[in-house]
């Protein structure tokens, strides 16, 4: 049996009615992942719902030749629930990027607990439309912005947090690559291309300081440039 307290701490699911929270905890399980380990994997039955309490997750469909991200998940997400609710298999592979900790729920367990509270399904539903609202944006991300202005977009949005406007990415050059869409190679030339333009500088393990916010915004706007033939760009680059 879990703790409801962890339930609790989670703010989504700390003001389901104390009937449910007990039937969640009853029936959950709780896993933890070391940082590059599996959750599950495409094409497999869904064990049930996860709830990441602790960590980063992101999900993904591979390729022949490269990983395609679908999402990334921080604490109070879930993950997972799509096959329980259209009976049909898991759609993409789930990764811990960090050492995570997550809640496991079935079926059986969730319509336990909507039934004690059916404020669980519209909080579940909630969880599902942003997601649906989250891969809109990220099309919209790769089909009308060059990988330099993603870049400058990943970096804009995590200065507001970071200290003196240092970023240190999740992960490893590669891990942001295919979260911009792109591969490392392509990657490596755009943070070279920012540092000789005087917008960033490297402080050293991987983290990067923001001398140009300005800049950066200015990038924001930059679209894929056609290739030579007329035809449109690939997201693997420019």
């Amino acid at each position: 049996m879990l703790d409801i307290r962890t339930l609790q701490r989670i703010p989504a699911f700390a003001a389901l009615a104390p009937p449910a929270l007990h039937e969640l905890a009853a029936r959950g399980i709780e896993r933890r992942y070391a940082a590059r380990q599996t959750l599950f994997r495409a094409g497999q039955a869904s064990p049930g719902m996860f709830l990441v309490v602790e960590g980063r997750v992101r999900v993904v469909r591979d390729g022949a030749d490269r990983r395609q991200v679908v999402h990334t998940e921080g604490p109070g997400a879930t993950l997972g629930e799509v096959p329980l609710f259209d009976g049909g298999d898991l759609p993409a592979t789930a990764v811990a990027l960090l050492p995570t900790r997550c809640l496991v729920f079935t079926l059986g367990a969730i319509e336990a607990a909507i039934a004690r509270d059916p404020q669980l399904a519209l909080l579940l539903l909630g969880q599902l439309s942003r997601r649906v609202r989250q891969l809109v944006l990220r099309l919209d991300r790769l089909s009308f912005q060059s990988v330099r202005a993603r870049l400058a977009d990943y970096l804009l949005s995590r200065t507001h947090t970071a200290t003196k406007h240092v970023v240190s990415f999740e992960g490893t050059q590669t891990d942001l690559a295919e979260e911009l869409g792109t591969v490392r190679e392509v990657l490596v030339r755009e943070l070279r291309y920012l540092r000789r333009h005087g917008v960033i500088r490297s402080t050293g393990r991987g983290g990067y300081q923001v001398l140009d916010a300005g800049g950066l915004r200015r990038l924001t706007s930059e679209r894929p440039r056609p290739r030579a033939d007329g035809t449109p760009p690939r997201h693997r680059g420019m």
